[in-house]
């Protein structure tokens, strides 16, 4: 299953997609990281499409990721006498903890921590940003407002508070019973959401113990602020542009996508540009122009990868939403542009041996006819920064580890192979051309580039590179040992 592009799709299962037959053709149409929501399906259909995905897994032997999305805490309003109430602009309208049904000048919000936070002149935001308020007077129990933007308010909708830090933990009871249950089913990432701080990211890594990698979703403004901490904290990152945008003014998200991405880029850590990628799709065969353009402008900057949310979970075109994003991939990493933007976007590498190595590798693929840098790896942290570099030829991740393996599978041009445990460098490069040449990236005729590390099977240790031959004999030639 060797794609023919470098950046990565991440679809997400649910009721349109959790059949066997359903995961298996996603995959073959393009899927290389299947999510798991947390915020929809009981644990044992969570459990059950995971049993699934590996049996795939098995079946096309090819590592796949899988990627659990906590649900986080949920801020919601309380219930109305009528069902529903419409807000008029200029109208006052109060929220507090009083669990009476609302009317249309009241309403209960069961969360103290928002009051205790709120200030004069802070902002409510209500059914995803339809509805906006602003706080006049606040205590501890309550809110007075403003309504600036009026609107239809109905029976439990959700809350966004942007202007301030709440004094809310990213994982509630749920997602703490939902990351133990995922980490032992043996998920490769976490992905965290209602990050405000790198805090959050450190206690969610506790409750891991080293059984799944951080991915932090940025949609809050507060960890936009506080970025350069979490992304130092976190393993990964996703642009959670949805909620981004109903708590930032929508023309504030492109730039702030551009720049995690080059943060996220220049670290090598994987960043995703998620939702309403292909939004129309989810009813459509096709999607809009402007909907291409989008998953094209997440390309063109080097995301890692690109996600399907309701498309493929819900959707009613699944197959057909993964296939055109594969062929927009396609497509655009065909133009030289791309590469032109790629490169004028590469940053300078740290002071380290295997940067220099993983730099080099990249320099001399430049400079000479190899046709893939092959890259051995326990942890997965040189491949990393092999894929930091966007080289212009495929990267072939060699690890014995099927763990590091299904890791590196949402990483940008990572094609992951598990490879057996080898204690000399020729041996590493005999592997490395059996997979280059039996993975169909060249022929007995070409070369390769080959990074390892002496003393072997120990991580971080990365300090060879070598031009190497696929002819299995001419590797033997001359050599020793």
């Amino acid at each position: 299953m060797k794609r023919d592009r470098r950046v990565k799709i991440v679809a997400t299962l649910g009721p349109a997609s959790s059949t066997r037959a359903m995961i298996k053709d996603l995959f073959v149409a393009g899927a290389d990281v299947f999510r798991l929501n947390m915020s929809h399906g009981t644990q044992d259909e969570i459990a059950e499409r995971h049993q699934i995905i590996r049996e795939i897994e098995h079946e096309m032997q090819r590592p796949i990721s899988i990627l659990a999305d906590l649900q986080g805490p949920k801020l919601r309003c309380g219930v109305f006498a009528n069902g529903a109430e419409m807000l008029e602009e200029g109208a006052p309208f109060r929220f507090d903890l009083d669990e009476a049904e609302g009317d249309a000048t009241r309403v209960c919000l069961p969360h103290r921590e928002i009051f205790e936070a709120l200030e004069h002149g802070s902002t409510l935001l209500v059914n995803d940003g339809k509805i906006r308020l602003t706080v006049e007077a606040c205590d501890a129990t309550s809110a007075d407002c403003i309504v600036t933007v009026g609107g239809e308010i109905s029976n439990r909708k959700g809350v966004n508070v942007p202007d301030v830090v709440l004094p809310l933990a990213a994982l509630s009871e749920k997602d703490k019973s939902d990351l133990e249950f995922v980490c032992e089913l043996g998920v490769d990432w976490l992905a965290l959401s209602f990050v405000q701080r790198a805090a959050d990211v450190e206690e969610a890594r506790t409750l891991a113990k080293g059984r799944a990698s951080l991915i932090a979703k940025i949609e809050k403004p507060a960890a936009v602020k506080a970025f350069d901490e979490i992304l130092a904290a976190t393993g990964g990152v996703m642009v959670a542009r949805g909620d981004l945008g109903v708590e930032l003014p929508v023309q504030a998200v492109p730039p702030i996508q551009k720049k995690l991405i080059r943060a996220s880029r220049a670290v090598g850590k994987p960043v995703i540009v998620a939702t309403q990628m292909m939004e129309s799709m989810i009813t459509a065969p096709v999607p809009t122009r402007a909907e291409v353009s989008d998953v094209a402008h997440a390309i063109y900057e080097g995301a890692d990868a690109v996600m399907l949310s309701a498309e493929s979970a819900a959707g009613d075109y699944p197959i057909e939403a993964v296939t055109t994003m594969n062929n927009v991939a396609i497509e655009i990493e065909r133009d030289e542009i791309y590469r032109q933007i790629i490169e004028s976007s590469r940053t300078r590498a740290q002071r380290h041996i295997s940067d220099a190595i993983t730099t080099a590798a990249r320099e001399v693929a430049e400079t000479i006819e190899v046709k893939a840098i092959c890259t051995f790896t326990h942890s997965g942290t040189t491949a990393f920064l092999c894929a930091r570099e966007r080289p212009r030829v495929p990267i072939i991740a060699l690890t014995p580890k099927i763990d590091t393996a299904r890791k590196m599978s949402l990483v940008w041009g990572l094609h992951c192979v598990i490879s057996q445990e080898v204690d000399r460098f020729k041996l590493a490069v005999v592997s490395a051309a059996r997979a280059a040449t039996g993975e169909g990236f060249a022929e007995e005729d070409d070369k390769i580039i080959v990074t390892a590390g002496v003393p072997f099977n120990r991580p971080g240790t990365t300090n060879i590179l070598r031009v190497a031959p696929c002819r299995e004999s001419e590797i033997y030639e001359g050599e020793q040992g």
